[in-house]
């Protein structure tokens, strides 16, 4: 892969992608809401979603995980622990398997599966599923590991709360009493002795409706319980079962895992995984979900991530700017405290995880994340991930069933989603759809994301931050607009947003040092084209006066200056 081309990820659950049901049923079943398959990642749609700009897409809920739909040939799960009717992507009941709900037929689907990555090489797209390393479901077993390798928790001894040969631990001589409804739909409630811990580090037999019940935690070799002392030497059994479960997916041709709950599992482990899975296959990326800035190094450097999630840094401070809680100045704040990491962290307004931003519960208005999306695609060469319908302004306002009416698009339930299926159009893709505003929509985060490849300023370039020779400004509001250079050679970009509803005229300081540190020479009349618009306006480039640049709300402009 080109190492200079910038990380466009597409994230997208293939259980919702393809479902065509406009009529889903609050809490329905498979039969009832229909599921999207990985056949429905057709040519055609994949080369559509490349050309929104994505380098990447990452398949969400590939593996097999704990589900309220009956397979022949697969355990059955029991209903009270599995959230919602399809089931959680993060309960994985068989590292080993694909989630049979994707596949036309349910008895091939590793082949299908197989021909999803071949359809989008072929596209020019790469591709990334889920690594869960931290937790699986609580009825854990896999019917399709390979022969030589061992069923987690075979050789576990249950007598012991915590042994390094263990792979789970446990709560010895007890049951589980779960704090929620034990019986679901069953007509026997479920039952486990000795109890496991659960999957958010909880060790008693008690969990309740707010833990990760459906889940139990894995042991790499951490006593929780003694002080949490570290027992990694002679290797613990997990790590070698877990090396075998990614060099098993690793050799699927795939390009990269997004690895959850990261922080949840040793540095140490991925140290030594990460290295012998580069070692057969160099190019593979590993994507980390971590949340403590304290640990950012120590998974990067240490851990050997190539990649890590900037949710509580850049993502919460553009949601609180987006929404008027905080100072655009805070957008400084946030990239100043990555210490330098910041090319290594992965910037989005959306996932799986969070509130959709044209819901009531975030801004209720996809415009107005525009100022946001445009500072978090390009004032770094770093990876920049948007999540499926977000360019249509997809508002994730259903109540579909376990998730209920929250904001989020379910991952626990069967579904379909508004502004996909209207994309899709059957496979047809002609955007007739489509309302005029969601056109619009898509095509203002297809000439960014497209931007953050065409302009080299962007996907190589050095950046330089403007707010602090405009604080107190003039003409420009410090709290409501943000400012930025990015240049390459002889080509400077010029980056000015505006988080507010109205249209401003402002005034931008450009410090002295910024001529000197980017190599600008200053001028009184330079043409410059915004690259959003293609328009093309004159702006003086000088230490001593203010360069005036007219916004509208809302919006931003990024206007290239040949120097």
């Amino acid at each position: 892969m080109d190492n200079k081309k910038k990380l466009i990820i597409y994230q997208v659950l293939p259980r919702l992608f393809g479902n065509n049901n406009n009529h889903c049923i609050n809490n329905g079943n498979i039969s009832e809401n229909g599921c999207g398959k990985m056949s429905d990642f057709t040519l055609k749609a994949l080369k559509e979603i490349k050309k929104l700009g994505a380098t990447h897409i990452w398949y969400t809920g590939i593996i097999e995980h704990a589900t309220q739909t009956k397979y022949k040939n697969i355990r059955p799960d029991h209903p009270a622990i599995v959230k919602g009717k399809a089931g959680s992507p993060y309960a994985i009941k068989d590292y080993y398997d694909v989630d049979p709900d994707l596949a036309n037929d349910p008895t091939k689907r590793m082949e299908e599966f197989d021909d999803l990555i071949r359809r989008t090489h072929r596209s020019g797209l790469k591709a990334i599923i889920d690594f869960v390393p931290n937790h699986v479901a609580r009825q854990y077993h896999s019917d399709a590991q390979p022969d030589g390798t061992i069923q987690l928790g075979a050789n576990d001894d249950p007598n012991y709360a915590f042994s390094p040969y263990n792979n789970f631990y446990y709560i010895p001589q007890s049951e589980l009493h779960g704090q929620f409804d034990m019986k679901g739909a069953a007509s026997e409630p479920y039952r486990e002795f000795p109890a496991k811990a659960t999957g958010n580090n909880r060790f008693d037999a008690y969990p309740n409706i707010n833990d990760w019940y459906e889940t139990i935690k894995l042991n790499y070799g951490i006593d929780y319980l003694n002080g949490k002392t570290y027992h990694f030497d002679p290797i613990p059994d997990t790590w070698n079962k877990m090396l075998e479960i990614l060099l098993f997916w690793a050799n699927k041709h795939i390009d990269g895992f997004r690895c959850d709950m990261a922080e949840m599992v040793p540095v140490k482990f991925w140290e030594w995984a990460i290295l012998q899975v580069k070692t057969r296959h160099p190019d593979l990326i590993f994507i980390a979900e971590v949340y403590d800035p304290k640990q950012y190094s120590n998974y990067l450097l240490q851990g050997k991530f190539d990649y890590l999630y900037d949710k509580v840094g850049l993502y919460d401070t553009l949601r609180n700017v987006i929404c008027g809680y905080d100072s655009a100045t805070a957008i400084t704040r946030a990239w100043q405290q990555l210490g330098g990491l910041e090319k290594r962290m992965l910037n989005f307004l959306e996932n799986h995880d969070e509130q959709r931003i044209a819901s009531d519960f975030f801004a209720g208005n996809p415009r107005k994340a525009i100022p946001g999306f445009i500072v978090s695609a390009c004032m770094n060469t770093n990876p920049i991930m948007i999540y499926f319908g977000q360019e249509y302004g997809e508002m994730g306002m259903d109540s579909e069933g376990y998730s209920g009416r929250d904001g989020r698009t379910s991952i626990f339930d069967y579904w379909s989603v508004d502004t996909i299926r209207r994309w899709r159009n059957e496979d047809q893709f002609n955007g007739k759809m489509l309302s005029e505003e969601q056109r619009q929509l898509y095509a203002i985060y297809q000439r960014i994301l497209k931007l953050c490849n065409e302009e080299k300023a962007i996907s190589e370039g050095s950046f330089f931050d403007l707010m602090y020779a405009n604080i107190n400004g003039w003409r420009f509001n410090e709290h409501k607009q943000y400012a930025f250079l990015r240049k390459l050679d002889n080509e400077l970009l010029f980056i000015i947003v505006n988080f507010d509803h109205i249209s401003v005229d402002i005034a931008i300081n450009l410090p002295s040092h910024a001529f000197d540190f980017l190599q600008i020479p200053p001028m009184e009349r330079y043409p410059a084209t915004d690259l959003l618009t293609e328009k093309i306006e004159n702006i003086s480039l000088l230490p001593y006066k203010a360069t005036e640049i007219a916004l509208e709300g809302y919006s931003g402009k990024i206007l290239k200056i040949k120097i």
